[in-house]
């Protein structure tokens, strides 16, 4: 069974603000470091990505895979890997949102991953524990930037 582990942060930009640069995936490479190049392969009727592919190159860890995406929540995204990739098995994602009322939100991300190369569980913990803390900041630094 693969656990889930996640993280908050609150953003001084309101929620809409946040989770319109969680959804353009297209800019994902400008402010997103690992990220190396974004396709938008498929959106549903209201125009919103809902298959993204990513080309990801985080020293140590590079990887191309695909995304499917669900935004069935107001305040919430959620993804799921759409086919294994070279090493991932796995992945469960989302951001959720919660206007804090005061032109600020807070955004919780949860995330895990099921890697196809064995690795010890504390070591796949302080991986996880990474890639949430280094997306939070720059998505934090991205919406806080656009206001």
């Amino acid at each position: 069974m693969t656990s889930s582990s996640s993280q908050s942060i609150v953003i001084n930009a309101d929620a809409q603000r946040v989770l319109d640069v969680i959804c353009d995936f297209a800019a994902y490479d400008q402010w997103v470091e690992a990220v190396k190049n974004v396709e938008v392969i498929e959106t549903d009727e209201s125009g919103r990505a809902v298959l993204v592919g990513f080309v990801l190159d985080a020293g140590v860890f590079k990887d191309s895979y695909r995304l499917r995406y669900d935004h069935g929540e107001p305040l919430r995204v959620s993804w799921v890997l759409d086919e294994p990739s070279n090493v991932q098995k796995h992945q469960v994602g989302s951001y959720d949102l919660e206007d804090q009322g005061n032109g600020a939100c807070q955004v919780t991300y949860t995330l895990s991953v099921d890697l196809s190369i064995p690795m010890l569980g504390m070591f796949k913990r302080k991986a996880e524990k990474m890639i949430m803390d280094t997306a939070l900041r720059e998505l934090k630094k991205r919406a806080e930037e656009r206001q």
